[in-house]
């Protein structure tokens, strides 16, 4: 909120702040929908230009991030009833699908589909 109201420094001390108490890092620019759980969230990181959706569940470890550095669009969109497992990493300006799992440990670079389940370290999708 701060963010968006361009009020960056606050914004920047609050993160570092919440990211102190928390072990949860969440860029002030990320949009995060209503009802997201961060379950046990110590070492989750949540990108700048991320965009979470509603009822999204998120294990601890989790990283929402670049996979290069560029202007624009640089972190994933995590459609609604998403679930994505301890330790996942989601990288690059992609689209998780609806309802879809990421399992635990799983690295994902591509667009995943709506309901998929995505496993191991190379983001294997199985539907």
């Amino acid at each position: 909120m701060l963010w968006g109201w361009g009020w960056r420094i606050p914004a920047r001390i609050h993160a570092f702040w919440t990211r102190f108490w928390t072990g949860i890092e969440i860029h002030p620019g990320a949009q995060i929908g209503r009802r997201v759980v961060i379950d046990h969230g110590m070492g989750v990181v949540i990108g700048e230009t991320a965009i979470i959706g509603d009822d999204v569940m998120l294990y601890h470890g989790v990283t929402l991030g670049a996979s290069e550095i560029t202007d624009g669009k640089r972190h994933p969109t995590i459609g609604n009833g998403v679930i994505i497992g301890a330790t996942a990493v989601v990288l690059g300006p992609i689209t998780i699908g609806d309802n879809a799992k990421i399992g635990a440990n799983a690295v994902v670079t591509k667009d995943v589909p709506a309901g998929a389940v995505v496993i191991g370290p190379r983001g294997e999708v199985r539907s």
